[in-house]
């Protein structure tokens, strides 16, 4: 930027610093409530018509324009409507944390309306959200939420299938199996099945429970598994459910693996043909899957290319998404700003006028003078803050290809070795082929997150929420308490950005040096402080702790830079403990 663009911008601002103004009160923009009623239900029209035709982008953009039309009263129903189905729209796209946060809004509004339905579809969309990042436990008090609403029997069965799938989730296949049965043969879905008046959609649902059966007694390593297999792939095939086909087909391939590997492999590749059709994540991902673990030789090295190729693009493509998203909600909240800003632009044009009749001739020959020093002060810093810029580049550059060249060249040369050295024909050696190359996308993944930008405005804790649970895995539970407790955006900018980074260094650490099934991690708000607390249970950290003292240097150091102190005992008896505080 040039020097002579500052010129204007600083004139203005001493105007405003060396002359005292005149107190005048500024006149309130007054705004009138209109009857958007009409609008509302046209612009549902079209959102409901645009979500059913899966163009959730339109949708989104139409639903954000409706509850922002829309009184919370008057207009409760489509403004509940609309808030459900932001919260789906976000759910399908992974944004599972947002989700959560859109449906949150709908609790309060839950009294004031009698239809059940409202809050059956608020409970299993938090449930699904908690299943989707490994918290079964409140995935299951939402299921169970769901199911005991005095809701349609349609609605009370597949509540009872949701709690069903949270126990799959868990791992208890048994009880699972129980609910599903009793649905499908004494249950709502049974009885209509008897008396042949189950609607297609409805059998569509029964041919997902049976089909559920047989992925519990598969896991079960129970043989019962294949008949509910193949009652499901009738039913589907019957239907043209070509959602559901690929993972039928998959299915059986996984049951045929040991006994039968020719048919293994053919229901793997009509798995992944009809996954190409419907062209959808999980199925895909899936069928991909089935085929490596099913194919020998050259076959092996072909699908892997692909189902990497697949999952990078996938990447990209929900990347792609998330941000246009974003600049939706973005745009419409900007427009909003807009309009209240020429609301009151008449009346703060008023008074800057007033402002320039009070200088005087004196604040002239103060502010010649004070631009003299700030555009020598500018022009030093400018050259000053390139150059520090450039420096910053170019050493963050060298520290992510050292991370490379350290984290990822060990992987693959293994990776490589492995393929070379190995028989992939062996089904553990397709395994771990499989493992190798997840490990390397995950350090890759990780490498990504610890350099991307943080996000330090209203969406802080949730960003930093999302962060955390991106370390919790099946064997991992992960615990968050107090994070809302208190208002981040009170908070320091480069405090928040500290905070995210000295958490996310403690759980590397604890991620690649200890054996912890559980951790927990407490927020705290003491008089002028901030404490932040972490514990866990695991029990390898006293033979590494030499190691990790001087990875916790690096931790101790940012955190003296906000003047904060931290505090740690990597000998506990009851797992490694950690804990720093700073002023707020």
């Amino acid at each position: 930027m040039k020097i002579s663009a500052f010129v204007p911008i600083l004139v203005s601002v001493l105007f405003l610093l060396v002359i005292p103004t005149s107190c005048e009160k500024e006149i309130p923009a007054v705004i009138k409530r209109t009857d958007n009623t009409a609008e509302i239900k046209r612009l549902t029209i079209i959102a409901d018509n645009d979500f059913d035709q899966n163009e959730y982008l339109k949708a989104y953009k139409n639903y954000l324009t409706i509850i922002h039309l829309s009184d919370p009263e008057k207009n409760r129903i489509d403004y509940v409507d609309a808030l459900i189905s932001i919260a789906l729209i976000q759910q399908y796209e992974g944004n599972y944390l947002e989700s959560e946060a859109t449906a949150t809004k709908v609790l309060p509004q839950l009294k004031y309306l009698k239809k059940p339905r409202f809050a059956w579809e608020t409970y299993k969309i938090i449930s699904e959200n908690y299943s989707a990042t490994n918290d079964y436990d409140n995935a299951l008090i939402y299921a169970k939420k769901a199911y005991n609403l005095h809701a349609s029997p349609r609605r009370k069965a597949n509540a009872l299938a949701n709690i069903a799938l949270v126990y799959m989730y868990q791992g208890d296949y048994k009880k699972a199996i129980k609910i599903y049965t009793q649905l499908t043969t004494a249950g709502y879905y049974g009885n209509k099945k008897k008396t042949n008046s189950l609607k297609d959609y409805e059998v569509l649902d029964y041919a997902v429970m049976r089909n559920n059966i047989g992925i519990s007694y598969a896991n079960l390593n129970d043989s019962r598994a294949l008949p509910y297999y193949q009652e499901a792939l009738k039913i589907r095939l019957k239907l043209n459910d070509r959602q559901n086909l690929p993972d039928s087909y998959s299915n059986l391939s996984d049951y045929y693996l040991s006994s039968n590997p020719d048919l293994a492999k053919k229901y793997a590749e009509t798995a992944y043909k009809h996954s190409c059709v419907v062209n959808t994540y999980k199925q895909k991902k899936y069928a991909l899957e089935t085929l490596i673990r099913s194919s020998a030789g050259n076959d092996v090295k072909k699908y892997s290319k692909i189902y990497i190729h697949f999952r990078d693009s996938i990447n990209k493509i929900r990347l792609t998404q998330k941000n246009q998203f974003a600049n939706i909600k973005y745009n419409f909240t900007k427009d909003k700003e807009e309009n209240l800003e020429l609301k009151i632009q008449r009346a703060e044009y008023k008074l800057e006028m007033q402002r320039q009749k009070n200088r005087s001739f004196i604040s002239y020959i103060a502010i010649s003078i004070t631009i003299l020093i700030f555009i020598f002060l500018v022009f030093y810093l400018t050259l000053k803050g390139k150059r520090e810029k450039n420096d910053a580049v170019f050493k963050n550059e060298i520290r992510i290809s050292d991370k490379l060249e350290n984290d990822l060249e060990k992987d693959i040369h293994e990776t490589l070795s492995f393929a070379k050295n190995n028989n992939l024909e062996n089904i553990s050696n397709k395994e771990q082929f499989l493992n190798y190359l997840s490990r390397i996308y995950l350090k890759m993944r990780s490498i990504s997150r610890e350099n991307s930008t943080i996000q330090t405005n209203e969406n802080y804790s949730n960003g930093l929420k999302e962060m955390i649970s991106e370390y919790s895995s099946s064997n991992l539970n992960i615990i968050i308490n107090g994070l809302n407790t208190f208002s981040w955006s009170k908070i320091d900018r480069v405090k928040k950005i500290i905070v995210y980074r000295v958490i996310q260094e403690i759980l590397d650490s604890m991620k690649t040096m200890n054996n912890a099934s559980l951790v927990s991690l407490t927020f705290k708000k003491e008089e002028k402080n901030i404490m932040i607390m972490y514990a866990d249970n695991g029990t390898n950290i006293t033979l590494k702790s030499t190691i990790l003292e001087k990875r916790l240097q690096n931790v101790e150091n940012r955190i003296k830079t906000i003047k904060g102190t931290l505090n740690f005992d990597p000998y506990s008896e009851n797992g490694f403990k950690v804990n720093f505080k700073f002023p707020i």
